[in-house]
């Protein structure tokens, strides 16, 4: 990165991230991953509950567009196919109509998710008549539509990284990465380009708050739309509902790094070994809905499916068979995708694309 800063000068923020991140060199492109043996678990990681509860919002949406075939479910940020493979064990009703797209930059993580699922060209997912799912493909980028169904990611936009914007008492400045003495600093540059978004979603924000400025989860966001002829695209991720909250939280609050299960270094530390996250700020997206993650999967069904493993591990814990421990194991699954001081808290965006209901459809 010195490299590039010598060549270019100060370089803006979100380009020194997207590079730690994404280049060949960088966390995701060399080693860094979800799951248990990774750097962090997301939700999918935590058991096959989450992948039940998200298949019973597949078959929701499906059926509220009157159950198309094919029905296309594109995963943004797919990494290694976590929730592909959960969702496609939970045998949803609309498997028999369904092509999974996996979208994953990553070359490394796109190889892991190929090698344990079934996967297809995707010329024979995303073209020709329809077939008999589900069938599954992984791609590097979005594909271009239009079809009919759901981009879904899962924490992938807080991994899209933001202009970093700081308020000074002349007004608002870009947090860009220079040089001093050999090392990597901050520089924050005026910019009087930032003015105006940040008047609308900052304005009341003191001197030396800072604020992401979320461009490159916008444009995800509107290319996902603009792929569905009809459907709806549905991301979840932790953030605040507006960017002001953010602004409160401070720097530290919002911009984070995680290693190895814990919390990683400043973000100019070691870049490339460790994960660099942004809470998303939800208003600057402007989502139709915003709903906690934990009731989200109230409305499909977790409190009923817990209650049920509740009920058979306490008949068979003394026995201590599989299906006991499966019980259990769903029970605690359930407690941490709804705990409201972690997952629980995550945000529900959803975007409706060709006059569908604002509200996607559960079942339960």
């Amino acid at each position: 990165m010195l490299g590039l800063v010598r060549r270019r000068g100060a370089v803006p923020a979100d380009e020194v991230i997207d590079l730690a991140l994404y280049s060949d060199g960088g966390f995701y492109g060399a080693g860094g991953s979800a799951g248990r043996r990774g750097d962090f678990l997301t939700s999918p990681e935590v058991g096959p509950l989450f992948g039940v509860l998200v298949g019973r919002a597949l078959d929701g949406w499906w059926q509220a567009l009157d159950e198309p075939d094919p029905f296309v479910v594109v995963e943004g940020g797919a990494g290694a196919g976590a929730l592909a493979r959960s969702v496609l064990a939970a045998g949803p009703a609309c498997s028999p109509a369904l092509r999974w797209v996996c979208v994953e930059r990553a070359a490394r993580l796109r190889a892991t998710a190929s090698a344990t699922l079934p996967v297809e060209p995707p010329a024979q997912v995303l073209g020709g008549p329809s077939r008999g799912g589900p069938v599954v493909t992984v791609v590097d980028d979005l594909p271009r539509g239009p079809f009919t169904g759901v981009v879904l990611a899962n924490e992938l936009l807080d991994n899209l990284p933001p202009v970093i914007a700081e308020r000074t008492e002349a007004g608002w400045g870009e947090v860009r990465v220079g040089e001093e003495a050999g090392r990597l600093v901050e520089l924050v540059v005026p910019s009087a380009e930032l003015a105006r978004p940040l008047a609308r979603w900052a304005g009341g924000a003191p001197p030396g708050s800072r604020v992401p400025l979320a461009r490159r989860a916008d444009r995800w966001v509107e290319r996902a739309k603009a792929s569905l002829d009809a459907g709806w695209v549905v991301c979840i991720d932790y953030g605040a509902p507006t960017t002001a909250e953010l602004a409160e939280r401070g720097f530290a609050g919002w911009l984070r790094t995680y290693r190895g299960h814990g919390r990683g270094g400043g973000w100019l530390d070691d870049l490339g070994r460790q994960d660099i996250t942004c809470d998303v700020p939800a208003d600057q997206l402007q989502p139709a809905t915003i709903e906690p993650q934990a009731e989200w999967l109230r409305r499909l069904g977790i409190d009923e499916l817990t209650g049920t493993a509740r009920h058979a591990w306490q008949e068979r814990a003394a026995i201590g068979d599989l299906m006991a421990l499966r019980a259990r194991s769903r029970v605690a699954e359930a407690a941490a995708l709804t705990d409201e001081g972690g997952l629980g808290r995550f945000l529900v965006l959803s975007w409706p694309v060709g006059g569908v209901a604002a509200t996607p459809a559960a079942t339960a």
